[in-house]
């Protein structure tokens, strides 16, 4: 008698635990969940835009950056002197509107109570 192969949903999450905590990680700082925001919002922004964006000197984006673009989360383009940021992990985009979309209707319940 043959066993039937049943698929333990829990194993995928068990392989990628560690991967998975590392990203949440990354977007568990609320600087780098701003850069990320932007970058989604706008595609590929210049250095000097996300520093505008974000109100972050110089050295503490390049940090944020660094680290982001250590973990694959974001990619960069050369255009003369100009460096160009943009997200490079297509998960970091599906997570931010799963934040979004929470965060949406949590607002959106919060105005209907207040309406109502």
């Amino acid at each position: 008698m043959d066993m039937l192969d049943f698929h333990n949903p829990l194993a995928d999450v068990e392989t990628h635990a560690a991967e998975a905590a590392n990203l949440l990680r990354m977007l568990a700082n609320e600087r780098r969940l701003l850069l990320l925001c932007h970058l989604i919002g706008e595609g590929e922004v210049t250095v000097g835009r996300l520093a505008e964006l974000v109100g972050l000197s110089q050295p503490a984006l390049s940090q944020h950056l660094a680290r982001l673009r250590e973990d694959g989360l974001v990619a960069t383009r050369r255009a003369g002197t100009t460096i160009h940021y943009r997200v490079a992990d297509p998960r970091v985009a599906r997570l931010l509107g799963v934040l979004h979309d929470i965060y949406q209707d949590e607002e959106e319940s919060s105005e209907a109570v207040v309406v109502n």
